[in-house]
């Protein structure tokens, strides 16, 4: 068990634990995910976290879904802040106790401030890391902003399709 899945046991919430095998060389964690568990990869979300106003030691969590990529002004506007950057890696996984490719938004350290995209709304259910490499939880979006204290909104951007 994970702080991730062992917090959505403590809130008994209804939740499914999607389990595949890790390529330590995959290019993208979360496309791998989605690929894996044959979602749509706009259904899959990726757990980011930013620094406030430049300052390592305030971070925050952003979701978006693997298929685009975070607005940075949209997550600083969501949060009431200047400005924010990606937090680099290993203030991310000291901040949260999770590996990089397997930060969950659920059980981590300490309560961070979360913002989830909007489009998260529009499915049954949405699937994110449950704490390590090569393990998703599915939930409710309402179910995770419920226990992450989580708001809404636009902070995804699709990525441009390439021509092929």
């Amino acid at each position: 068990m994970t702080p991730a899945i062992n917090a959505a046991k403590k809130a008994k919430i209804s939740f499914q634990i999607h389990e595949y095998v890790h390529d330590p060389v995959a290019p993208s964690y979360g496309q791998e995910a989605a690929d894996a568990l044959e979602q749509s990869p706009r259904r899959v979300f990726k757990t980011l976290l930013v620094a406030l106003n430049g300052d390592s030691r305030r971070l925050a969590v952003a979701m978006v879904p693997v298929s685009g990529q975070l607005d940075l002004k949209a997550v600083a506007t969501a949060l009431g802040s200047k400005k924010v950057s990606m937090a680099a890696a290993p203030d991310a996984e000291r901040t949260t106790g999770y590996l990089v490719g397997g930060i969950s938004p659920l059980g981590q350290k300490k309560r961070l401030p979360t913002v989830l995209d909007s489009s998260a709304l529009t499915f049954p259910s949405i699937y994110m890391s449950a704490g390590r490499r090569g393990l998703e939880i599915e939930m409710a979006a309402a179910d995770l902003i419920a226990l992450t204290g989580a708001v809404t909104a636009s902070i995804g951007r699709e990525c441009p399709v390439s021509a092929s």
